[in-house]
Parts: structure tokens; sequence; C-alpha cells
């Protein structure tokens, strides 16, 4: 009983000790009890995103390389990257995510910030804000890992362009680690003259280059019912052949259509095509099937993803003179990526592969690959397999000539759409597939086939279409 007076005692002691310490040192400091930056009712959303691939690195005057998915040498070392991103929702509190994740050595990140652009490389005065790590200034990313920065205050409207700042003082771009990067951006973003130029109302002699570097998401405090739909890719989610800087990808006027249904911007659309990405190889980007936990596993606020993929992996195999994938390949490759997203409670849209009659890429075409699409469509429409379907191939196909892209809706390449049809393919889009409370299917196992998949055999394009 003594023993239990003393241990009492002791405690009341140590707790008077504790709260007066308390008082004395007063609250936290902000940078560690508002780095989430969320207020009660909301969550952080995804606004904005990209895919990164992989970029080698070249020494200084080398020449550019060639080929498709190629880029021209690019020095960023001790100068200061402005790059635009296009936001869907908007919000007061906004955070970034710069990555790493191709590095093969640490990243030295000495300032960061974040404004609303202006023209060009200039942005709109008062708005720019210093990005934090941990209330620091800077930060050094290691290899293969993202870093997101501190949460800062600045309205940022739904549809908006944001210019984030990153000043890279080593050599980022010297022989040695790749870069991670997405190549084809379709917006103009900019390299300064060398020296911190973050947070500045004009960058001094902007140099424009096409690419994202270091970028892979935007973030804004929404309320708790805001979600966000994940577009997921090959250069046709991502926006091959639309006009730059114009924002005419078919997810952007998706995210347009979605603002006019409701009259207002709710829903965040997330871009992560690759140009020539594939579900079942490596190549441009790593494939979809090693890609999907990054690129749309780990997205905050997703509710949703429209699974676009699969004609790469045909055309690819023509042009290389190698076994294209069977039609049972493709299916249990979406397959997989269909159970993963139910395992995280995803709904998962299937989009149908377009029509390719006559591209220009020598072999990527055969009569023999297009009955595999056809077939691998008419799957898509009947298996049951998505939570939803949408049927871009009959909406930009040709009703004489099915197997090509209709003239008015092609970019001339016989592929890949121009603004016309990516907002044909937006304009077709169900928007009560996207709703959040969509009912979702299975667990995680649901849709992989104990035994080998059926093969569907094609059918006719009259036939398929609904």
């Amino acid at each position: 009983m003594l023993g239990f007076r003393k241990t009492a005692a002791s405690t009341i002691r140590l707790a008077t000790v504790a709260l007066a310490f308390a008082l004395l040192i007063g609250p936290a400091p902000a940078a560690q009890t508002g780095q989430q930056g969320q207020q009660p009712g909301q969550h952080w959303v995804g606004t904005w995103a990209t895919a990164p691939v992989a970029r080698p690195t070249y020494p200084p005057g080398a020449a550019a390389p060639t080929g498709p998915g190629s880029a021209a040498p690019v020095s960023i070392n001790n100068r200061t990257l402005r790059q635009i991103v296009h936001v869907s929702i908007g919000g007061e509190r906004v955070r970034v995510v710069f990555s790493n994740v191709f590095g093969t050595a640490p990243l030295a990140v000495a300032a960061a910030s974040v404004a609303l652009a202006g023209s060009e490389a200039t942005i709109q005065p008062k708005s720019s804000r210093v990005l934090t790590f941990n209330g620091r200034t800077g930060a050094t990313i290691p290899p293969g890992a993202v870093m997101i920065s501190d949460a800062v205050a600045l309205s940022v409207p739904s549809f908006a362009d944001l210019a984030i700042d990153l000043y890279l003082p080593e050599a980022a771009t010297g022989l040695g680690s790749p870069l991670t990067v997405h190549n084809a951006a379709r917006q103009t973003n900019y390299i300064s003259t060398e020296g911190n130029h973050a947070g500045v109302r004009s960058l001094p002699q902007p140099e424009a280059t096409p690419s994202w570097f270091f970028l892979s998401r935007v973030e804004v405090t929404a309320p708790e019912k805001t979600g966000a739909i994940v577009l997921f890719g090959d250069s046709i989610t991502d926006g091959f052949n639309s006009t730059i800087d114009a924002n005419n990808r078919w997810g952007d006027v998706l995210a347009r259509r979605l603002r006019d249904a409701t009259g207002r911007a709710e829903t965040g659309i997330l871009n992560l095509g690759i140009d020539g990405n594939q579900v079942l190889k490596s190549g441009s980007g790593v494939s979809a099937l090693a890609r999907f936990d990054r690129d749309v596993l780990a997205q905050p606020g997703a509710t949703h993803v429209v699974l676009l993929e699969g004609i790469n992996d045909l055309g690819f195999a023509g042009m290389a003179r190698q076994t294209p994938p069977t039609l049972a390949d493709l299916q249990l490759g979406h397959l997989q990526l269909v159970a993963r997203a139910h395992a995280r409670g995803l709904s998962i849209i299937g989009a149908t592969l377009l029509p390719y009659e006559g591209t220009a890429f020598p072999g990527y075409y055969s009569e023999k690959d297009d009955a595999t699409r056809e077939a691998f469509n008419q799957w898509i429409r009947t298996s049951g397999a998505y939570d939803g379907v949408i049927d871009f191939d009959a909406v930009v196909r040709d009703p004489s000539h099915p197997s090509r892209v209709l003239e008015r809706y092609d970019s001339g390449d016989h592929l890949h759409p121009n603004d016309a049809g990516y907002a044909a393919m937006a304009n077709a889009v169900d928007l009560a597939l996207l709703r959040s409370e969509s009912a979702r299917r299975g667990g995680p196992a649901a849709f992989l086939p104990a035994a080998p998949v059926p093969v569907v055999q094609a059918v006719p394009i009259a036939a398929a279409a609904r």
C-alpha cells in the first residue's frame, strides 16, 4: 500500500512538471501540427498528376537521340525549372509531390515554390508561395522516392494554371542517374539562366522545354465527398497530337463536362497516360502492370479508374516483327488490373481500343492484329469484368471503313485523334459511370479466372456496336 502511494505521488509530480513545461513552451510549431494542412471535414485530393518515365542523361554537347519517345539533351544544373500544370479542381490549400522514382542518385532540391501562372514564363503578382519540407526550404529526395511538400495557403481556382518552380543546384543532368520526367507534356515549360530564381515574377531568359521534370502530383484540400478519377493509358490518354498549351486532351474535356453538369468542379481528373505505353511489356515507361500501384492506387481521393490500353502491345510487336500478344494475353493483363483496382475499392471502367488502319508507323498495323483488337473490344463490351464500359471505338471509327478513324477526328497519323476527336471521346462518356457512389464489384480476386480465359471470337463491327 505504501509503495502504491509513493508511485501515485511520483506520477502526479511528473504530470505537473509535464503540464508546466507544455505551458511554458506553448503550442507545437505549425510545421509539426499543420503540415498535412487539411481542415475538419476535408481531405487531400489530387487535382493534377502525370506519369513519370526514366530519361537517360547525356554529356554536354551530345547529339540528340532519335527514335520514338526520344528527347533532346537538356541541362538543368544550377538552373531553375518553371513548370506549368493545369489543375482540375480548386482548393484553399495546396501541396506538391516531387519525384526521383527513376533516379539512381539522390536529388538535391535547394528551393521550390508554387504560384498562379501568368503569361508564358511569368507568375501572377503576390501569388508565389515558398514550398518547404518539414519547415525547411530544401530537401534531398532519395533514389526511387517521392517527396511531399508542406501544405501552403493558396487560393487555387478550378482549371487554373499553376507555375511550380524547382531550383536544382547540383549536376542533376550530368552522366549517371536517369531523370524522372514526363517527356511529352503538351505544355510549354521553362528553364532559367543559372541561379536560384524560384518565385521571381518573370523567369530570366527562359528556355522552353516540352517536358515535366521531377513532378508527380498536385494536391488540394477538398470536402470529404470530393473524389478523383484516374485516366490510365497510353498516348491517346496522354493527348498525343492535341494542340500544345490548349488543354484539349480527352481528360481535359471530360473535366469541363463534369463541371458543366453540376455547375462546379468537384471531381479531380488525373491523367496518367504515357506515350507508347503497353500493358504487358516495358519500353516507353514501365508496363501498365508494373506501374499500376504507383500511378493509380497511390492517388489520394481516387474513386474510379478508366483503363484504355493495349493497342501498343499489338502495334509494337508488329513493328519489331515479334509474336504479338493473343486475345487471352490482353484479357489476362486487364483482369490483373481490374482485380488490383477492386482490392482498393476503386471502380474500374474499361474503354475499347480505337481503330488504327493506315497508321504511318511501318508494321504497326496488320489485319490479323486488328482482328485481335476487334475481339478484345467485344470482350470489353460483354465480359462484365469492369464496373462500366466506354465504347471509344464506336465513337471515332469511320462507319464506312470501321478499321479506320473517321477523317474529321484524325490528327493525320491515322492512330491518334485530333482535338475534335478527343472532344468526341470525352462527350461520349456516360457521366453516371463516374459517380462516387457507383457500386463496386467483388473482391481482390473477383475476376482472376481459375481456368484459362475463354477466347471470344471476333464478330462483325455492326453486331458489336452498342
